[in-house]
């Protein structure tokens, strides 16, 4: 079992998610809820396919948040009001085949993905930027500060896949784990309509359910933050990308990151186990590791308050982006929340 579901985590109940303490589920300041979303979102036509992303502040600085498997833009919604208060560019965007973003002409790939952000930078006249990703998006953010260095002056991975795909690859872990991740992301499917997804938040036990295996305390959560995570229920691109995450490795070229990079990774997580997020530590010349206790995979939104601390910070220090000394090195490892 451990070869197809590498994690240990394992869901919690509902009876646990009572005894929670400290910021579990808290919003974020400012609120995602005053932001005018309509107004920032934007299309950008990237290799003859329309690319959906939303866009908040003028700072010098850019950030650009990459979702995950069966995620959308809003995955973000916690953190781009922040990260733009603070004085930086915020940019998220539908990867191609979730959310608003067309299908791309060619298959989906690791390497296509990461090609179509640097190619949203490069039409939006952004030159290096702080790249944020989450599972999928963080394999697809390390993808850029591999193959797209000098686009990358820092890295933060969030429960980033890539790690346990590669060393427990066989035939039978990989296609019993396709099974269990469609079943679990909801990937392949049909996405509720609107009436249907309000009727299944009003219910604690389908809220459990549904989110179990992505956030440790989904109960505790907003169902208006939940509704939104759901956006590319029954994506095109799912299984394409699923895929994508589950054939291609790159864990011999990890040392070839250069900037400075942060792990983020949540202690409870069911999906990425949090070995992987050392190996990403290890295997990267210049990373550190924050851990989130008592969260699953998406600490972005399951504790925004400590996350956004956590990245501004991280975006804040004054590291040399090619040639840090120790101390000028991130001093975040093994935080708790």
């Amino acid at each position: 079992m451990r070869a197809v579901w590498p994690s240990p985590a394992r869901p919690t109940s509902r009876r646990a998610s009572r005894r929670v303490i400290g910021d579990y589920g808290v919003p974020a300041e400012p609120a995602w809820r005053d932001v005018d979303w309509p107004a920032a979102t934007r299309t950008a036509k990237i290799a003859d396919r329309d690319v959906n992303y939303v866009e908040l502040g003028e700072g010098e600085r850019t950030v650009v948040f990459i979702h995950g498997l069966g995620g959308s833009w809003q995955n973000w919604l916690e953190n781009l009001p922040s990260t733009a208060a603070a004085g930086y560019r915020a940019i998220a965007l539908d990867l191609p085949g979730f959310g608003r973003s067309e299908m791309p002409a060619e298959p989906i790939s690791m390497t296509g993905f990461a090609r179509t952000v640097d190619d949203l930078c490069d039409a939006l006249g952004l030159g290096s930027v702080a790249i944020v990703g989450n599972s999928m998006g963080g394999f697809t953010a390390a993808e850029m500060a591999i193959r797209h260095p000098d686009r990358v002056e820092r890295l933060v991975l969030v429960d980033a896949a890539g790690i346990s795909t590669a060393l427990g690859r066989n035939p039978i872990s990989e296609r019993v784990g396709k099974f269990l991740v469609t079943g679990v992301i909801g990937g392949g499917g049909t996405a509720p309509s609107e009436a249907q997804l309000r009727a299944m938040l009003r219910r604690p036990g389908f809220v459990h359910l549904a989110m179990g295996v992505v956030a440790r305390h989904p109960t505790l959560l907003s169902r208006e933050l939940i509704s939104e995570q759901m956006h590319s229920l029954g994506a095109p691109g799912f299984m394409p990308a699923l895929d994508a995450i589950l054939n291609y490795e790159f864990l011999s070229r990890l040392g070839e990151i250069a900037c400075p990079t942060l792990v983020i990774q949540g202690t409870e997580d069911v999906i990425v186990p949090l070995g992987d997020a050392y190996e990403f530590e290890r295997r990267i010349p210049k990373a550190t590791t924050l851990l989130v206790e008592d969260t699953g995979h998406g600490p972005m939104f399951e504790r925004p308050a400590t996350f956004n601390r956590a990245l501004l910070e991280f975006l804040g220090q004054e590291i040399a982006p090619h040639e840090p000394t120790e101390q000028q090195s991130p001093v975040l490892a093994r935080e708790r929340a």
